[in-house]
């Protein structure tokens, strides 16, 4: 049986993720506008960008896929027609929704659309629903395991599209009310600031006595990685490959993105070997995460797949130190001022703009205030080898390990 291979769909919550995930390999985006998306919080898009962002993908020969995945009211209805009215217009490739007023606003302005995992679609007569609807794909629930997902893939015609890495929520397919409880920050209108995060205490009133449940955050699951059998959830025919982070950094998307399209590549020229996945799950290391669990793919979750800190364990972390004041394409040099720390010869650096994505790079060389030297400090304008064209604004960043030692 001939396998197809994954389309590989990368997250986009900001112009620099945007531009980085195409250069690293993605076969399609994910972004939202300012309304009516599951992540409000990102710095996404406005309707009047949709033109540029929808030409930049194409250009690169990338799909664009508009989310507007969030619960909506009767008072919004006519944005949202407005929005998909100019998605259409503009050659969005499709739309993300899982409400019945956008589905059929979708219909109605012919406008192709997949089901969001909001949805909690977990069987194949949900499938063949959406399907009938005129849906082109569905988003499976997370809850779904690798063998039911092979069974529904069996018995219906529509595409399907799965999660393969990212951040998981213990609650059914994300549809959790604490931070709108406690907060009035709503999960299903993309407003979630995620409290199950945090270090919570255990009261007994009568005894008045509590426990601190800080050894394992009950609340927080690790984060999805499916590395280790992605070769599995290739061969069981999903259609789509979906890495979550639209709130991350623009540096997380672009290593993540990297990595799942070597693995996707990899397995095509039969190269994805145990020793490939261990490169793989190391890099994926570096970037933020909460620790990495398989998700509902083989067995539901456990106490295991509980996050152990409250926030980021990354081998690598990023810190400021200047900006891009030039960039000489003849000599491929950037020009820059270091705002705060110090630079090295051989420090590991990443340079962050709206416009150049994400440029990870090794100083070989450098020339500091016009002198080649091995050091600079807070001041000094700095020149080094750059092949990736950067540009003014941009942001430079050192590489560090998790115990603050500077990479070399």
């Amino acid at each position: 049986m001939r396998i197809n291979k994954p389309l590989l769909l990368a997250p986009a919550g900001s112009w620099t993720m945007l531009n980085a995930v195409i250069d690293r390999g993605a076969d399609a985006v994910y972004f939202g506008i300012q309304d009516f998306n599951m992540r409000a919080q990102s710095e996404n898009f406005t309707i009047d960008e949709i033109h540029e962002v929808v030409t930049l993908c194409h250009e690169r020969k990338v799909q664009a896929h508009l989310t507007l995945n969030t619960i909506l009211f009767d008072e919004e209805l006519e944005k949202a027609a407005a929005i998909i009215r100019t998605a259409k217009t503009e050659g969005v490739d499709e739309i993300i929704c899982w409400d019945p007023g956008v589905i059929q606003l979708c219909i109605e302005h012919q406008m192709p659309f997949c089901i969001s995992t909001q949805a909690s679609v977990a069987n194949s007569a949900a499938a063949r629903f959406y399907h009938k609807l005129g849906a082109k794909r569905v988003v499976l629930a997370r809850e779904c395991s690798l063998e039911k997902i092979k069974e529904i893939i069996n018995q219906v015609d529509i595409e399907v599209e799965a999660f393969i890495h990212g951040a998981m929520c213990i609650a059914v397919s994300g549809r959790c009310f604490l931070s709108h409880e406690l907060f009035g920050r709503s999960a299903n209108r993309g407003d979630c600031i995620q409290p199950c995060r945090r270090e919570y205490q255990i009261y007994d009133e009568r005894k008045d006595y509590s426990l601190t449940m800080g050894n394992d955050y009950v609340l927080s699951s690790k984060d999805l990685c499916s590395i280790d059998f992605l070769d599995q959830l290739i061969k069981a025919g999903i259609h789509v490959f979906k890495i979550e982070g639209r709130k991350r950094s623009p540096e997380y998307a672009a290593a993540v993105t990297e990595v799942y399209r070597a693995a996707i590549d990899a397995y095509f020229e039969n190269a994805l070997t145990t020793e490939r996945k261990s490169e793989l799950t190391e890099r994926l290391n570096d970037v933020f995460n909460r620790g990495f669990t398989s998700g509902f793919y083989h067995a539901d979750p456990d106490g295991k797949d509980f996050a152990t800190e409250e926030g980021n364990i990354a081998a690598i972390r990023k810190e400021y130190r200047g900006e891009v004041l030039n960039y000489y394409k003849n000599s491929m040099a950037a020009f820059i001022r270091l705002k705060g720390g110090t630079l090295s010869k051989g420090d590991k650096v990443l340079i962050i703009g709206k416009t150049s994505g994400v440029v990870e790079l090794e100083i070989e060389t450098m020339r500091v205030n016009d002198i080649e030297k091995e050091f600079a400090g807070k001041g000094d304008t700095i020149t080094f080898l750059c092949h990736q064209r950067v540009r003014a604004g941009d942001k430079l960043y050192v590489l560090k390990d998790a115990d603050n030692t500077q990479l070399k």
